[in-house]
């Protein structure tokens, strides 16, 4: 089985529990995070009338949630909101909240759209699960129209250690897997967080894969201890 679909079957097993985990291992701070990344997507995007927002790696739906309050809030109009994801248990968990948002099954390297059809692309912590990330950076501009949005949530590797980042790690490494793995009953699973952040990307190195894949990166933010970093760009 190679990588991608051992990731994704790791999803399936924990979809259920998965809302409940994020809720009390983010302390219900992630909630925050995603409000400022989408309403500072809108902003830096200045229309009032979108025609698609895509959500990839879009997990149980939340992030589609707040596209559709925060649109309501600052008075834009969207058309379409789809999730994708190439898990089907967190997929049916989506679909079973009464979101108002489409949800399809799709790897972010091999997006179901059509060229220059997106106002915004979003993905929350979902960068790293995706073996093939320069692919899926370069679908994201393909999908999105001229001057289209991309927003990215990620935990993202601490370019040099200091004494707020071995607290993080002592969280994300002890604490995470331990209380992931009681409520999820797969401590597999939340042992591969922290894990798959030390494998990942710096800051800088992101903001750099960003660059060559046709992107303006407007911001690139940490929040939370640089728990999280957001990231907004602009398809040149």
């Amino acid at each position: 089985m190679d990588k991608q679909k051992k990731i994704v079957n790791m999803f399936d097993e924990i979809a259920k529990t998965y809302d409940l985990a994020n809720r009390v291992l983010s302390f219900g701070v992630d909630k925050s995070w995603r409000k400022k990344a989408c309403d500072k997507t809108f902003k830096y995007y200045g229309k009032k009338d979108l025609d698609l927002i895509a959500d990839v790696a879009c997990g149980t739906g939340d992030m589609c949630i707040y596209w559709d309050k925060r649109a309501e809030k600052n008075g834009i109009k969207i058309k379409k909101i789809i999730g994708i994801d190439p898990s089907e248990g967190m997929l049916e968990v989506a679909k079973s909240k009464g979101i108002n948002a489409k949800f399809v099954k799709g790897e972010a390297k091999d997006l179901p759209l059509e060229d220059e059809s997106v106002d915004i692309v979003s993905i929350s912590y979902g960068l790293r699960n995706v073996v093939d990330r320069v692919e899926a950076l370069e679908e994201f501009a393909r999908v999105l129209k001229e001057g289209g949005m991309l927003v990215i949530l990620e935990f993202t590797k601490l370019k040099e250690e200091t004494f707020i980042s071995k607290i993080r790690d002592f969280y994300m490494k002890k604490v995470l897997p331990l209380i992931g793995g009681l409520l999820s009953k797969n401590y597999e699973a939340y042992s591969y967080l922290p894990n798959s952040i030390e494998n990942f990307l710096t800051k800088e190195m992101l903001i750099d894969e960003l660059q060559k894949s046709g992107f303006e990166v407007l911001e690139a933010k940490g929040y939370s201890m640089d728990i999280s970093t957001m990231f907004i760009a602009r398809k040149i």
